[in-house]
């Protein structure tokens, strides 16, 4: 009809519509997804297969072992089960002459002993040696002359020969030194100084005056008491003569010459001088201790140790 009338034609309503399209669309890229996730990946597949052998070498490994721990352990057990008395069955070797053998085990012991022995004094001169010196002979040397020079130049020596005893192998010897320790020894010049104080009262006695009444008499004695007549040289025996030559030698500080021409007069005449004597002989003891000392000191150190 409408063709008739000359209508223009009419289109079909379209089957699909834009929902459709959009469903066909989404169908479609589903589709594509599946079939991309279904595909397997060759790289990850390879690794995957890797891991599988190796796994299944170290389980081969594991088992091959396991079955070496097993044929070890059961041979252990065989030989654990062996008796061990099956040697006593066999034939008995014959005996072997160790003489020998002993004889030398023998002397390798003798001589062992013997070093040992050796080695054992050595050991000993060693330590010996090692000990520390005695130095007291090297110390009594020291103190005898420091004694010795202090008794010389006369000094006190207390503390010095304190010292000099404790060292000493006979502190005895050193008595006579006791004397002069706090004063010092007395020089030649001192002794010649007490002795002029003594000299006076060792000169012989005024003679007598005479009794007589007479002119002369009188004048004789007087010229008796003003002059006095000596000789010079000092060879007079007389008591007069021996006291001028100890006052002498006094003057020139000759202390040994004094002292001898002193023992020249009798124990009477001398008898106001024998303090001064005393002192004298005891100086030189004390002198001669001193270098006795020292000297037998000397000695010693000199001697090799013991």
């Amino acid at each position: 009809i409408g063709w008739m009338l000359g209508w223009p034609p009419v289109q079909p309503p379209s089957a699909t519509t834009p929902q459709d399209a959009a469903v066909t669309e989404l169908t479609s890229r589903v589709a594509g997804l599946e079939q991309r996730i279904g595909r397997p990946d060759t790289a990850v597949t390879g690794r995957l297969d890797a891991a599988d052998k190796a796994i299944a070498a170290v389980r081969n490994d594991i088992a091959g072992l396991r079955a070496q721990s097993d044929k070890t352990i059961a041979a252990l057990n065989d030989v654990k089960a062996q008796p061990r008395d099956g040697a006593a069955s066999a034939p008995a070797p014959a005996p072997v002459d160790l003489s020998g053998l002993i004889a030398r085990i023998d002397a390798l012991e003798r001589t062992s002993r013997s070093q040992s022995a050796a080695l054992a004094q050595e050991s000993q001169k060693l330590a010996d040696a090692a000990k520390p010196a005695d130095d007291a002979p090297l110390r009594r040397v020291v103190a005898a002359a420091l004694l010795d020079v202090a008794v010389r130049h006369g000094d006190p020596y207390a503390a010095a020969l304190s010292t000099a005893k404790s060292l000493a192998p006979d502190a005895a010897a050193l008595k006579p030194l006791d004397a002069f320790a706090a004063t010092g020894v007395p020089s030649p010049a001192a002794l010649s100084r007490d002795l002029l104080t003594i000299v006076p009262k060792l000169a012989p006695p005024a003679p007598e005056g005479t009794t007589g009444s007479s002119i002369l008499s009188k004048l004789s004695a007087g010229a008796a008491g003003l002059v006095k007549v000596e000789r010079t040289d000092g060879a007079g025996t007389d008591r007069g003569a021996v006291v001028a030559r100890i006052t002498a030698a006094a003057l020139r500080n000759d202390f040994a010459e004094a002292r001898r021409e002193l023992k020249g007069l009798s124990p009477d005449e001398r008898a106001p001088a024998k303090d001064w004597l005393d002192k004298a002989d005891a100086r030189d003891a004390a002198l001669s201790t001193a270098r006795k000392f020292a000297d037998d000191a000397m000695t010693a150190l000199a001697k090799p140790a013991q």
